[in-house]
């Protein structure tokens, strides 16, 4: 099965979706958005990463920032925060360069390790776009996060792979019906930036739309 372009979704949305899926939902299905510290902060420090312009060639190893990627297999695009070409004979050619060339996919964080998977599942979703663009297979990319100020490698397992088929495949569907899941509380809703919008403690029947529908109503 492949999408049509009109039907993509944003690669970056996995990453929401992982997390909670009623934020994804309010962020991707409902246009809902709500900043705080950590999405500032997030936001700079991806800032510095995506410099498009920026080419960077160290020894054997090219350096690209804010590279677009797409899958037609996936329906989604986006972006790679950074993404190392390095030379290798099982690469792939890249034009302008001589020899073969390996992506190697880096994705900046601003704050430190999760105990859940969103990171790694978005990491390769772009992987996944990578490989779909290029015809090659990348067998691993690297978290890096700003707490602790290294890398973290993310081998790109069989299993890893079909958590990120699946849960795009119900992100298709959930936004071909327009469906924001009902509030499932936990510890994340303290830090989530979207607490004020989803009120886990009242939305447990109702949608965000038609609570604000609800609300505009009284004070008109």
């Amino acid at each position: 099965m492949t999408y049509a372009e009109e039907d993509f979704l944003q690669l970056s949305g996995l990453q929401h979706f992982a997390f909670c899926r009623r934020q994804w939902a309010l962020i991707h299905i409902e246009q809902q958005w709500r900043e705080n510290l950590r999405t500032v902060e997030g936001d700079l420090f991806h800032r510095r990463a995506h410099d498009e312009q920026a080419r960077e060639r160290r020894g054997d190893v090219l350096i690209l920032r804010g590279l677009s990627v797409v899958s037609l297999t996936l329906g989604i695009s986006g972006k790679c925060d950074v993404v190392e070409f390095r030379a290798d004979p099982g690469g792939v050619p890249i034009r302008g360069e001589e020899g073969l060339w390996l992506p190697f996919p880096i994705e900046y964080k601003r704050g430190a390790p999760k105990a859940h998977q969103a990171d790694e599942l978005q990491l390769c979703a772009q992987a996944m776009c990578l490989e779909e663009m290029l015809c090659c297979r990348i067998p691993e990319g690297a978290l890096f996060y700003g707490e602790t100020r290294r890398r973290t490698l993310v081998p790109f397992s069989k299993e890893l792979r079909e958590t990120v088929r699946g849960m795009l495949e119900e992100m298709h569907q959930l936004y071909r019906r327009g469906y924001t899941p009902k509030v499932r509380r936990s510890k994340s809703c303290s830090a989530c930036s979207l607490q004020e919008l989803c009120l886990p403690a009242l939305m447990k029947e109702r949608d965000v739309d038609a609570y604000l529908r609800q609300a505009m109503e009284v004070e008109s």
